[in-house]
């Protein structure tokens, strides 16, 4: 089986587990999921599974959306809901200060990792660090916020709720975010919800679970649920090559592009002549002249 699931993912299991649950059901070792989801979060996961794995680079680095709610007042050492409480403080802020200041991060930004997260340092996670009670230097790094929809603010007694849809680039933390804006509030806040609505091409209203991947599994009708790697990379042109060039790509070797280039180069899926997927391509310019190379090789994927 080749292609990828689009799970979605329930509260209270790491993105690691859920491989190693599919794992059981699907009885296959090729698999991987692009794009880590926080325990607590829910929502889309891609899954790809056989030669789809080797497109997951290409997935992970496409726009997510989420749905967030945000609690201000409270901090937290793992920026959500899960962590120990640092600090409560009074939120002063009016709701016009605080949906100022939350519109206020949409654009480029810089964002510190937070120190309960997957980077890796010397080799060693930072929630390893973090566990141990160590706190290391980590610098800034460049994210975007695309943008900051359906803001609600919610006030019950004290407690102040921010409810929002956000949809970022690759690497953003939602629950840093979360911190980001409650640090220049003064108040202090963190994560208490986050639903994944969005990564890439892949929707939460399409998404499965896996109890439904079990029973498909088990009533051989699976395969209906799983995407192809064409819908996933739609977004790349497509091109087609006869036989003899695509040899010549699936040994490295760059072959005269068969269309016009595309507009400042890029990407392009590639077909073989018996329309099957071979490979992701990158067009380049060599001495003036349109060529194409295989960037990553699929081996023959059919559509």
């Amino acid at each position: 089986m080749h292609g990828i699931l689009n799970i979605n993912k329930p509260s209270g299991m790491t993105s690691f587990a859920v491989i190693r649950k599919l794992r059981g059901i699907l009885k296959i070792r090729k698999i991987g999921h692009a794009g880590t989801l926080d325990p607590g979060a829910t929502g889309v996961l891609p899954v790809c599974i056989g030669k789809a794995t080797k497109v997951i680079e290409f997935l992970m680095e496409k726009d997510k959306s989420y749905h967030v709610v945000m609690r201000l007042g409270i901090e937290t050492d793992t920026q959500d809901a899960s962590g120990e409480i640092l600090s409560r403080r009074i939120v002063a802020s009016t709701d016009e200060e605080i949906a100022e200041v939350i519109f206020s991060f949409v654009g480029d930004i810089m964002q510190i990792p937070p120190m309960y997260s997957a980077v890796r340092v010397d080799g060693k996670r930072l929630y390893e660090f973090a566990r141990r009670g160590v706190e290391i230097e980590r610098k800034p790094r460049p994210v975007t916020i695309k943008t900051i929809e359906n803001l609600r603010i919610m006030r019950e007694s004290e407690e102040v709720r921010a409810c929002f849809h956000v949809t970022c680039s690759r690497g953003t933390y939602v629950r840093t975010l979360c911190a980001d804006i409650g640090s220049r509030l003064g108040c202090g806040g963190h994560m208490e919800s986050l639903v994944r609505t969005r990564a890439g091409p892949f929707r939460l209203e399409d998404a499965i679970t896996l109890e439904e991947v079990e029973e498909r599994a088990d009533d051989g009708t699976l395969q209906d649920v799983v995407i192809g790697m064409d819908m996933a990379l739609a977004e790349f042109p497509g091109l087609t090559v006869a036989g003899d060039q695509a040899v010549r790509l699936g040994n490295g070797m760059a072959v005269p592009c068969p269309v016009p280039p595309v507009e400042g180069g890029g990407l392009v899926r590639v077909y073989h002549e018996d329309q099957s997927l071979i490979a992701i391509g990158r067009i380049i310019n060599r001495g003036g002249k349109a060529m194409l190379k295989s960037q990553k090789w699929l081996g023959g994927q059919s559509k």
